[in-house]
């Protein structure tokens, strides 16, 4: 259950428990029955609301950025979605080349009811490409929404697989983080001492390059030369680092903000956040306006 939740089925589970409190208070025939089904679908509706809600004001909200360009933090990209390895990922089921896959296969039972007897998703990266730049997306922690879902019979199975696939245009909301190249934060004192450790773990190298007098010590003079030869070679290590190219990343953020992944119009996801929000809502509403003619009623 908590895979369907953060893969975008949390709606549909919701709705199901407020029915399955409603079936309960009928069969319950009992006022404290029907209080205690109402008070559940009261306090599930308003969190679900408030989920909602808050999903649709990060589409919203947040201006989309550009790869290139875009501010470290929470953001909104849109662009092609690439395989991140070569050869491409394959869908579980179908065998097709995509970005991402979920699948379940269920199996009709003598009572003529489906169960599932296996099910999963894939766990690889992708790259969002938007021709300013290129963003690796891990997908940990991620709800993804796709209009790429099939479903087929064959004999008592029933198979269902939904798909991210290559070249779609992927909608994604998350922490942007730019790795490597000029924004890396590199500690200057921190690497001179660590790589004068580990020349000290050779010392017969160290005395072959700075025992000047051959005694077979280092003494304060020939220690001052290391450390300044030390020093060039961190220097430059830092500056190769820095002339490497950056790398930006788009993971689940750290402060619990909604990690959106979709090849859905944005403002057909926002429609879809609002159209929930307005149900869960109603519901509310409505359990809390049934609770006063529950408490009026003598018998059941």
């Amino acid at each position: 259950m908590l895979v369907n939740l953060r893969r975008g089925y949390g709606q549909f589970i919701t709705s199901g428990a407020q029915l399955i409190l409603l079936f309960i208070g009928l069969k319950a025939e009992s006022r404290a029955g029907w209080l205690v089904s109402l008070a559940l679908m009261t306090a599930i509706s308003l969190i679900a609301w408030m989920s909602t809600l808050k999903r649709r004001r990060a589409i919203t909200d947040t201006p989309t950025s550009r790869i290139a360009s875009a501010a470290q933090g929470y953001v909104e990209l849109i662009g092609t979605g690439k395989p991140l390895d070569h050869p491409p990922l394959l869908s579980h089921l179908t065998h097709l080349p995509c970005l991402w896959y979920r699948y379940q296969v269920e199996e009709k039972s003598s009572d003529n009811k489906w169960h599932t007897v296996s099910q999963g998703e894939s766990d690889t990266s992708f790259i969002i490409d938007d021709a300013t730049g290129r963003c690796v997306v891990d997908i940990e922690g991620a709800e993804i929404l796709t209009r790429h879902k099939e479903t087929w019979t064959a004999g008592r199975y029933r198979n269902t697989e939904w798909k991210l696939l290559i070249n779609d245009e992927i909608y994604a909301l998350g922490e942007f983080k730019t790795l490597g190249g000029a924004s890396i934060e590199l500690d200057a004192n921190h690497d001179l001492n660590a790589l004068l450790t580990e020349w000290k773990k050779d010392q017969r190298d160290l005395l072959r390059r700075f025992d000047l007098n051959g005694d077979g010590t280092i003494d304060m003079q020939e220690w001052a030369l290391a450390r300044q030869a030390a020093r060039r070679e961190v220097s430059k290590m830092h500056r190769e680092t820095r002339n490497e190219s950056d790398v930006h990343t788009l993971r689940c953020p750290g402060n619990g903000r909604h990690y959106l992944l979709s090849n859905l119009n944005p403002n057909k996801l926002a429609r879809r956040y609002l159209g929930w929000s307005a149900f869960h809502l109603a519901v509310f509403f409505g359990a809390l306006a049934a609770v006063p003619y529950v408490l009026q009623q003598q018998t059941f």
